[in-house]
């Protein structure tokens, strides 16, 4: 399925559960794996990326930041994704995706995506985010509200091996 169609399906079933949860919270949104989204049989690894985009659409919604985006002209882009493919997900299959945000410093966000099909885990995706309001980077605080803690390891792994390209 293209990702517009996708994430205009997943603005109209969300909307009706705007605000319902906390920028902490957890998000669970379901997705049909559809012919246009395989290869043969499995879907396909770029679809992954764009399931991911449509499941932080759907976080935003849930979680009632998308009003406030809006109204301040808050964009979100994505500067890095990192998949990690577990088991495949076939045609037709319910794909669930559970999306949170894992850490939020001073500059960037991050999202953490994880696939399952029927409870049993299929993969995960990690996105690091920035909010920009123009030219403008929003500290995601300012957005999600704090966040405490020390950044996991493995993102603080991730963000070494980005700084050395």
């Amino acid at each position: 399925m293209s990702g517009l169609l996708r994430n205009l399906l997943t603005l109209l079933t969300a909307w009706p559960r705007y605000g319902s949860c906390a920028p902490h919270a957890t998000v669970a949104s379901s997705y049909r794996v559809t012919p246009l989204d395989t290869g043969i049989t499995t879907l396909k690894s770029d679809r992954y990326l764009q399931i991911a985009e449509s499941a932080q659409v759907d976080f935003l919604l849930n979680t009632g930041l998308m009003g406030g985006l809006l109204k301040q002209r808050i964009q979100f882009v994505n500067l890095a994704q990192m998949v990690r493919f577990g088991k495949a997900v076939r045609l037709f299959d319910k794909l669930q995706v559970d999306t949170r945000v894992a850490f939020a410093d001073g500059k960037c966000a991050y999202f953490s995506h994880s696939f399952s099909v029927g409870g049993e885990p299929r993969a995960q995706v990690l996105v690091k985010m920035k909010f920009k309001q123009g030219r403008i980077t929003v500290p995601p605080q300012q957005v999600l509200g704090a966040f405490s803690g020390d950044k996991p390891a493995q993102l603080q792994h991730w963000d070494d091996s980005l700084q050395a390209f």
